[in-house]
């Protein structure tokens, strides 16, 4: 998984990660724990053979990249920082060698999991500046993963308009859209889905995706949670959750700006729409500068309050919680 030249001088040097490392020693490593390192100024014109993975490792490397995702000996951060450097490299070896076929495919279709699950964990943990930016830079790997993945879709998959699994990565693009912290494509998304196959955009996780986008944009948030709590699948929500409470939070500005100043808004029924803990809604309505009154089953918060203002920073979501008046 790493070429012998760059594990003897990673040895010399003790750049050796903490998964690398053989008895914890940082100065030795063993063929079956180093993994090559990303690097910025690799040239194709410079490069020797024997630096370059053939496909069949690189599959073997990311299948061990991906057993490492579920360590619980090191934290998360940790395990991340690592994987997301290796998968870079990993990519980067594909690259060199310009493949582009099934196997490249099932690869990079293997590290957006990786991204996608990190998107979630990441923000769970997301405390810190240093956490938040690890959350951008895994943002834009997967951003950029996704495109090269739809190019090499359009080049493998031309001809094939009945390949059913790449509808649910052309739906996590979409998804993406949700975030207020992300690059959109703006208007351009329209015309994105018209150079799609046909077969794609009539798919399920496609419908989804845009119907959840339609929701968010049109402020239709019962219909947006309940969609995500029936049909998201589990890269979906994963995908999804850290930007939940953004919507829990636009939804809130909503029903400020609604009703009349007499008529407050119920947090026990707020609760149940936007399928958040009514202690955590409270929170959530703190943040946004809203008073609360009432006590107990009564809480409330009545309309047209000037203090609201949505907040620059949120925390995340720990998902959807389902009431059993919902569930009946």
């Amino acid at each position: 998984m790493c070429p012998a030249t760059e594990r003897a001088q990673r040895e010399r040097l003790r750049d050796l990660a903490v998964f690398e490392r053989v008895g914890g020693d940082p100065r030795s490593t063993a063929p079956s724990l180093a993994v090559k390192k990303f690097c910025r100024t690799i040239s194709s014109t410079t490069v020797q053979a024997s630096d370059i993975r053939p496909l069949s490792v690189l599959r073997e490397t990311m299948d061990y990249l991906l057993d490492l995702l579920n360590s619980s000996e090191y934290p998360f951060d940790v395990v991340h920082d690592f994987i997301f450097d290796r998968t870079r490299s990993v990519r980067q070896d594909l690259s060199i060698q310009n493949l582009v076929n099934e196997q490249a495919i099932h690869i990079y279709e293997d590290v957006i999991k990786f991204h996608i699950l990190s998107h979630q964990r990441l923000a769970r943990s997301c405390k810190d500046s240093d956490a938040s930016s690890l959350c951008y830079l895994n943002t834009e790997q997967l951003m950029k993963c996704l495109l090269s993945l739809f190019d090499m879709y359009h080049i493998v998959h031309k001809n094939d308009s009945h390949n059913t699994r790449k509808a649910e990565y052309y739906s996590f693009f979409v998804l993406l859209h949700l975030g207020c912290k992300i690059p959109r494509m703006a208007d351009s998304l329209s015309l994105w889905y018209s150079q799609l196959p046909a077969s794609v955009v009539r798919s399920k996780e496609m419908i989804f995706a845009r119907t959840i986008l339609r929701c968010y944009h049109l402020g239709n948030f019962k219909r947006f949670f309940c969609m995500i709590a029936a049909d998201a699948s589990d890269l979906q929500m994963c995908l999804v959750e850290p930007f939940l409470n953004e919507v829990r939070a636009r939804a809130l500005m909503y029903f400020n700006h609604s009703g009349y100043k007499p008529q407050h808004h119920p947090l026990t029924h707020l609760s149940e729409i936007l399928m958040i803990e009514e202690l955590e809604l409270e929170n959530l309505c703190s943040i946004c500068g809203l008073q609360i009154s009432g006590s107990g089953d009564t809480k409330s918060f009545a309309p047209k309050q000037t203090s609201f203002s949505l907040p620059s920073s949120i925390s995340h979501s720990s998902g959807l919680h389902i009431s059993r008046e919902i569930e009946r």
